[in-house]
Formats: structure tokens, C-alpha cells, sequence
């Protein structure tokens, strides 16, 4: 008997924690560059005093979903989305880097070229800085030109290179800030076959039927494994009923 309170308990308590992860990406259905998350149900044998007989079901997050996301014109200048695969170099405030698809760009009042929550982009050589008084064009290889209000011939100056990577998916791992960073710790070289697209954001990759669709599916999991709880704790009644008629 208690082999079905196991599986079912634990079936349980796990799929209310898949519930909050599609709920996490229904929330997130329009943030720009969003990377859906994914979950699975596996099962793990409790070790003991005698054979492992009994088992666990445990949530287990596979990867996130790396597919691209619809591109979206926008028309601004500092807006770019990463055409494929690929992501924008991030500096953190700890001078460690980090990955984003999130390609809303703004210049702060020192000139540092930064995300829209104000991390640093990281440049292929260093921080880029845009001179006052100019209008910044991003190329799709990630260079960053600087353009005078007033141009005068020969006068776009190129102020640096925005750094392009495109690690192994499976060796990046998502940061409670959103971000990605590679697992080991260390900085992904540049690739240069990345590319950008001017003028356009990245939408979400969440397909919101899918995740609705989850969400009803998994309301019924949970209801028939609280059944299942519910048929272990009348069998066990009607057991200790019969003992009791017996002795």
C-alpha cells in the first residue's frame, strides 16, 4: 500500500512545481527574448534497510527551449535582435559576463553602451563608449558606429564591436536574474557568425496554447494522483477492518 502513497505523494507535490514553471511562462509570454522553461517526471528508487522496492517521482527541469522567437520591427535604432542562434555579451556588476537575447539597447549619460536594465554591453575589446552629440547604428556583425547629429564626410567614427557568442546550449545554464552564463564559469569566445538584425526585437518563445494546454493537463494529474491517495487511505481502512473481524 504505502508503494501508492509514494509515487502518488511525490507525483503530487511535483506537479504543482510544474503548474509554477508554466505559469512562470505564461507570465513571461511577451518579454522580449524570453527562453521558455522545460520539466519532466522521473523516478528515483529509495535506498535502505532491505531492497529498493519503493520509489520517488522527482521534477527534473531537462533545459530551457532554445528555439528562436518571432523577430518584431520596431524601427529604433538601438533596438537589435540575434538573427538564429547566438546571444549579446552582458558584463555583470561583479565584472563576471552573462548572455541575453533581450537586444533593447540605450546609452547611459556617460555614454556606456547598456541592456534596458542597465548592465553593460560587453564589446569584443572592452566597454563601448559613444561619444555626446551622435547617433549610434549597430551593423549586423555587432559593430557599433557613432554618427554626428550634423554629419560631415568621413565622419561616422566605429566606437567598438558588441561581443557575439554562441556556446553549446548545453553547457549554459539560466541565472535567477534571467540571464545565462556558461556552467563552468568561463567567458564564451566570440562567434563570428552571429548575427544582428537592426530595428528589431526578439519576442518570447512560449507557445502560449502549448503552455495552456499543459496547465489543464497537469490540474488533471494532480487531481487523479489525489485520488490515488485518497484509494491507498480506503484500502488501508478496509485492511485494518478485515484484521479486526479476523482476530
Amino acid at each position: 500500500m504505502d508503494r501508492l502513497i509514494y509515487t502518488a505523494m511525490t507525483g503530487a507535490t511535483h506537479t504543482l512545481s510544474q503548474q509554477a514553471t508554466v505559469s512562470h511562462n505564461l507570465a513571461n509570454a511577451t518579454t522580449t527574448g524570453y527562453r521558455a522553461e522545460m520539466d519532466a517526471f522521473r523516478a528515483v528508487p529509495i535506498f535502505g534497510d532491505g531492497l529498493p522496492t519503493r520509489a520517488f517521482v522527482v521534477d527534473s527541469t531537462i533545459r530551457q527551449n532554445f528555439a528562436p522567437g518571432p523577430l518584431q520591427q520596431t524601427g529604433r535604432d538601438l533596438d537589435v535582435a540575434v538573427q538564429g542562434s547566438g546571444w549579446i555579451t552582458v558584463q555583470l556588476a561583479n565584472g563576471e559576463e552573462a548572455y541575453t537575447r533581450h537586444g533593447s539597447l540605450q546609452v547611459n549619460p556617460n555614454g556606456m553602451l547598456q541592456t534596458h536594465n542597465g548592465l553593460r554591453v560587453k564589446g569584443a575589446t572592452g566597454n563601448i563608449t559613444v561619444p555626446p552629440d551622435n547617433r549610434i547604428t549597430i551593423a549586423s556583425d555587432g559593430t557599433v558606429s557613432a554618427v554626428p547629429i550634423n554629419p560631415l564626410p568621413n565622419s561616422v567614427v566605429i566606437v567598438g564591436r558588441i561581443k557575439l557568442v554562441n556556446p553549446p546550449e548545453d553547457q549554459l545554464i539560466k541565472g535567477t536574474d534571467g540571464l545565462f552564463r556558461l556552467k563552468d564559469g568561463k567567458e564564451a569566445p566570440i562567434d563570428a557568425k552571429v548575427k544582428l538584425a537592426d530595428g528589431y526585437l526578439e519576442g518570447s518563445n512560449v507557445n502560449v496554447v502549448h503552455e495552456m494546454v499543459s496547465m489543464i493537463s497537469l490540474a488533471r494529474q494532480f487531481d487523479m494522483q489525489i485520488k490515488m491517495l485518497e484509494t491507498a487511505e480506503k484500502n488501508a481502512q478496509q485492511a485494518s477492518e478485515i484484521l479486526v473481524v479476523r482476530v
